[in-house]
């Protein structure tokens, strides 16, 4: 699953068990200790009464125990309440508080010497668990030991530790949501950096910066280096490339330059023969050469990081070029194209993609040409060249994408121009359709890769 795989669930889920785990074994460490606690109090109380009990003890004239005055806890006198005291054995008609009614304790057959505290359980006149401390004490005038012994209730005993139990769980459980909510605070804070670096990846992605932001914590800091390291190098190779490219284009160029000066200065008799021939091929060749370049080029640009180029700026650059190209026809071009769209691609490509189209569609055009750009869903951009000229036979599309195709040799071309548009299209992702146009011509649609606005 996708979740586990998060590492903010992964630190969350460690936190979480680790808070759990340390609040229960602190949680069993204080129930035991109060448990403990408490049981000795409860002991010490039992004693404190017993001692009471030794207190108030006398032999009255009958020679049989008595209590000069009743022991000071009201519970005593009240029946059933939980708390006993008894001064005798058991089978021979023990003196006892009156929480006994009529019933006695049954106090095992053991003997403690005199001043020594027995501690054990025994049912009580209602069938509760009691907790009985006993001791035999030597009274004056006896020569044997009276044996006395006060009782509680083992619920009580039971009923304050699980009420403590209870808070003490209730506390724990606050203190975990508590300590997991600062746990996810400090996780948020602490990948705070991770999810800024994710929106600089998106915005280098996009063309809207070149670099990764250095202003890192000291962990991140390093994989930042390397990551403006890594793209400084691509932008190294790439510009490298190009200008290998460009030396060697212009080369050809120059080379074919002279060659087409030296076809046009043939004596008059030779030019008529080979100069043309000639001319037309210097021309076949350096087209192949811009197309050859334009791909060249297009594949070396091709998801370098940073690279965004703003589609509504080349189009209205590339129509005030057509103007003035195309100014006997003076075709009328109308741009509809939102500020924000921007091609994820170096602008010398979309130069020479619009550039070709918006040129076929001047040459053909009988006065108007219309320009749209929309953006489309998976990141991609749309840009539709619509113009009233004759247009194309229905089957004849395809065929007008192909290298070298011209349709009508009466235009001056080498058809190279919507051949460069596909495959530079297709070096990026995209690809062109030519159709048929609402205006009455033909219609071309070019898709290519957007870069995040």
């Amino acid at each position: 699953m996708g979740w586990m795989e998060s590492l903010r669930f992964r630190l969350l889920a460690g936190a979480a068990v680790w808070v759990a785990l340390a609040l229960m074994l602190a949680g069993w460490i204080i129930a035991d200790l109060f448990q403990t606690h408490v049981r000795q109090r409860f002991d010490a109380e039992l004693a404190n009464h017993l001692e009471q009990l030794a207190a108030v003890l006398e032999i009255d004239a009958d020679g049989k125990p008595a209590l000069r005055q009743p022991l000071s806890d009201p519970r005593f006198r009240r029946p059933l309440s939980g708390l006993y005291w008894q001064v005798g054995e058991s089978e021979a008609a023990p003196l006892r508080s009156r929480s006994l009614w009529d019933s006695v304790l049954d106090l095992p057959d053991d003997r403690v010497e005199s001043g020594g505290l027995h501690r054990h359980d025994a049912a009580g006149p209602a069938n509760q668990s009691l907790i009985v401390l006993e001791r035999f004490v030597l009274l004056p005038e006896r020569t044997e030991p009276v044996r006395i012994a006060v009782a509680a209730d083992r619920a009580e005993l039971a009923g304050v530790t699980r009420a403590f139990n209870a808070t003490l769980a209730l506390s724990l459980a606050v203190l975990a949501a508590a300590l997991i909510a600062a746990a996810l605070i400090q996780v948020q804070i602490g990948l705070r950096p991770l999810s800024r670096l994710r929106g600089e990846l998106t915005e280098v992605r996009g063309g809207r910066k070149k670099r990764f932001d250095g202003t890192m914590p000291t962990e991140i800091r390093p994989l930042v280096e390397d990551l403006n390291a890594l793209l400084a190098h691509a932008e190294e190779v790439v510009g490298r490339g190009r200008l290998q490219a460009g030396n060697l284009a212009h080369a050809l160029k120059t080379n074919l330059a002279v060659l087409a000066n030296e076809a046009g200065a043939l004596d008059e008799r030779n030019a008529r023969a080979v100069g043309p021939a000639m001319v037309r091929q210097v021309e076949l060749m350096r087209r192949h050469l811009d197309h050859h370049m334009a791909r060249a080029r297009a594949a070396a640009a091709r998801g370098v990081p940073g690279a965004g180029t703003p589609v509504a700026d080349c189009v209205a650059a590339l129509a005030r070029v057509m103007r003035k190209l195309h100014a006997a026809s003076a075709p009328e071009i109308r741009i509809d194209v939102p500020a924000g769209l921007l091609f994820a691609g170096e602008r010398e490509d979309l130069d020479e993609m619009l550039g070709n189209l918006l040129d076929n569609a001047c040459k053909w055009a009988r006065g108007r040409i219309e320009v749209t750009c929309r953006a489309e869903t998976g990141d991609m951009l749309s840009v539709t060249l619509d113009d009233d000229g004759p247009g194309l036979p229905g089957d004849s599309s395809d065929a007008a994408l192909e290298p070298g195709v011209r349709l009508d040799e009466s235009m001056p071309g080498t058809g190279l121009g919507l051949a460069v548009v596909r495959d530079v299209a297709r070096l990026y992702g995209g690809d062109v359709r030519l159709d048929a146009s609402p205006l009455g011509g033909l219609r071309a649609v070019l898709r290519l890769p957007a870069a995040a606005g």
